[in-house]
């Protein structure tokens, strides 16, 4: 395991280690201060994690439709981009994923701007494709499907919509 991922291990260990009720917003403060961190620094400070890139993901809430943001990695394939929804093994999906399956038009901002998407899971051959490129990217996914052996971790395709 690399240095990098031992240190978002600990990140997240600290955090789970937080009464239960204090967690999101350490999550949101956290998430709120990368954004503004990237556009203080046109990307130039917060857009890359390692050797993944990352974006930032614009979507609505699937029961309230509030506006949500999501820090995430991604991967480029072709016009796409594509985003694992790994949540770093856990049992569950992570709320975005539920989030554009409800509401699957969103928009990302990343350096070189924003762009407005729709979301839809990748299957099959597709999916196999684009999890071998993140994974050779980023290690730990295939460690993170390990975890979770009772899912397979979707691959979602963000397709630029015009």
């Amino acid at each position: 395991m690399s240095a990098l991922s031992l240190g978002m291990n600990l990140g997240a260990k600290v955090v789970e280690a937080l009464p239960k009720r204090v967690q999101p917003y350490m999550w949101q403060g956290a998430q709120a201060s990368h954004l503004a961190l990237f556009r203080a620094t046109a990307g130039r400070v917060g857009g890359q994690l390692g050797p993944m890139r990352i974006l930032f993901l614009h979507h609505l809430g699937a029961k309230t439709g509030a506006k949500r943001t999501s820090p995430l990695l991604y991967v480029e394939d072709g016009r796409n981009l594509a985003i694992i929804a790994s949540k770093g093994g856990n049992p569950k999906n992570p709320a975005w994923f539920h989030n554009l399956k409800a509401n699957p038009d969103a928009e990302v901002e990343m350096k070189g701007g924003r762009r407005l998407v729709h979301a839809r899971v990748a299957t099959g051959a597709e999916r196999e494709r684009i999890w071998k490129k993140a994974a050779t990217v980023w290690p730990d996914y295939d460690r993170y499907q390990q975890r979770a052996p009772h899912r397979e971790i979707p691959v979602v395709v963000l397709e630029p919509r015009d």
